[in-house]
């Protein structure tokens, strides 16, 4: 790999979620001007051959251009919305998960889809996206097959609470923003620590509640004021909510044109990813979402 980053990689299947994957990542290619990289890869399961034999080539062969064919196919669907885009594509033979790990360390992110048939299939919700979410060197976008491409509002939702990796999102947030000409709003939610209060015992009061509300709103202001400079274009707007992360998230971000949220946050975000919480998010998110790790660094 060359010390170039490859822009935005696209794990691709053939599957209809990875098909709006590719057709997701044109929209950014052309707001961002990236380029685009098609990746797909091929295993040759257990069952086409006995134990201790090695396969035919003309196995390798038929799922390698199975392969390519699902690469094609990500092409024509990425043509029909960015004409002008750079397209790269790769195969590899052997894990999908490590192939996409390994180009995470030079994309700017990664897109996958959530539904797929194979390769890529059934990245969501199991082992396989917690993996790359868990452990990609760049921002993972999810992309489900019941979403709609065409927001109807033009803003970019992030989870704001304060910690770092929720001022790494914020920044990742603000530069989306930036590049789509939409309006930023930063969503603050910390229900669970009503949760934690009424098990200790006590009882927050309406006016605990707007006094957390304020602090919160300032926490939030605070983090935002660190890139109104460098982004003068983008206009935020603050949102506090008391109720879940995630619910407030899908709530505030239907319409929109993505949600990004980090891995690692603190109050309402805790533990967002490889949780109860993060796949309910990954679930329950009514536009394409971004994930950003901590050891993520933003360029």
């Amino acid at each position: 790999m060359s010390d170039v980053p490859v822009g935005i990689v696209v794990g691709v299947d053939g599957s209809p979620s990875s098909r709006l994957a590719a057709q997701w990542a044109a929209q950014e290619a052309k707001a961002r001007d990236l380029p685009v990289l098609l990746a797909a890869a091929y295993i040759v399961p257990q069952f086409l051959y006995a134990e201790g034999m090695v396969p035919s080539r003309a196995i390798f062969e038929e799922l390698e251009e199975q392969a390519q064919g699902f690469i094609d196919e990500a092409a024509a669907a990425i043509r029909e919305v960015n004409t002008e885009v750079e397209l790269m594509q790769q195969l590899h033979e052997g894990s999908p998960i490590s192939m996409l790990l390994e180009l995470s360390k030079e994309a700017d992110m990664v897109v996958i889809g959530s539904r797929g048939l194979g390769g890529v299939a059934g990245a969501l919700l199991g082992s396989v996206s917690a993996s790359l979410v868990g452990h990609a060197h760049c921002p993972v976008v999810v992309v489900r097959d019941d979403m709609d491409l065409a927001p109807e509002r033009n803003c970019i939702v992030v989870g704001a609470d304060g910690s770092p990796v929720s001022e790494l999102a914020v920044q990742i947030a603000y530069q989306e923003a930036d590049a789509h000409g939409a309006e930023l709003v930063a969503v603050n939610a910390w229900l669970d620590r009503a949760v934690a209060s009424s098990l200790a015992g006590l009882n927050l009061s309406n006016l605990d509640w707007e006094q957390a509300k304020a602090e919160q709103t300032q926490v939030v202001q605070e983090e935002l004021e660190k890139y109104d400079d460098g982004y003068e274009s983008v206009t935020p707007q603050i949102v506090i909510r008391r109720e879940s992360p995630e619910m407030a998230l899908a709530e505030v971000g239907k319409g929109a044109r993505m949600i990004v949220v980090g891995s690692h946050g603190r109050g309402g975000f805790t533990g967002m990813l490889l949780g109860s919480t993060s796949r309910a998010l990954l679930r329950l998110s009514p536009v394409p979402l971004m994930v950003v790790r901590e050891r993520y660094v933003a360029n």
